[in-house]
This record gives C-alpha cells, structure tokens and sequence, in this order.
C-alpha cells in the first residue's frame, strides 16, 4: 500500500503563488508516474500536470501550461507543484496520485494512477 499525503493548499489572491508538495510513504517502486489532479465544486476532476519518476517526461493541462510546473525529488519520494499567475478559476481541491510500474510512461488519465491524496484545497480569490 502506498499512502499519499498533499499540503501547501491555501487562499491566495489573484496573480499570487502557492507550492503543493506530496509526500508517498508504505510500499516502494522501481517506477512509476506522479500525477496532480483537482476538481472544481460542480465539476469533474481533471488532468493538471504529471511527471516520470526520474523526472524525465512531464506533461501538463493546456489551461495551466506556463503558469505550473510539477518537480519532484526521489531522495524523498515526494513531487510537488509550483502554481504561479493564479487564476480565480483555478479554484479547486487538488489531488496528487501515484501510477506504480509505469516505466517510460506518464499518464493524464485518473484511472492509470492506483493510489491518491486526500486532497488540498485551493482557492483563487479575485
């Protein structure tokens, strides 16, 4: 079993910044995929951004492409997000999963990934 922890979530103005982290604990892999995701009041959850485990492949949403950038650091098996220009409508609870085994691949789809986050959330006041 693979437990996922986010934190960094906050209010935070329009234009501003905020770093999630995720830290995985239990079970370890040779390789796998971080992923974040997040989900609007309303809406359904959506792709943002993901990363190979040696950080040699990202991909990110369209809609935050520019303004995001997903990290993460083996030595503590964590990844993070780097939000920067804030948007109103970035306003949601963000959630980071793992995708064990993944090998090469990096995924932008939530049913690849096996273990998730309770979730963070963010809000973007204008």
């Amino acid at each position: 079993q693979v437990q996922l922890v986010e934190s960094g979530g906050g209010l935070v103005q329009a234009g501003g910044s905020l770093r999630l982290s995720c830290v995985a604990s239990g079970r370890t892999f040779s390789s796998y995929a971080w992923g974040w995701f997040r989900q609007a009041p309303g809406k359904e959850r959506e792709f943002v951004a993901t990363i190979r485990w040696n950080g040699g492949s990202t991909r990110y949403a369209d809609s935050v492409k520019g303004r995001f950038t997903i990290s993460s650091d083996n030595t503590k098996s964590a990844v993070y997000l780097q939000m920067n220009s804030l948007k109103p409508e970035d306003t949601a609870v963000y959630y980071c999963a793992v995708a064990p085994g993944s090998g090469s691949y990096v995924y932008t789809v939530g049913s690849m990934y096996s273990a998730w986050g309770q979730g963070t959330q963010v809000t973007v006041s204008s």
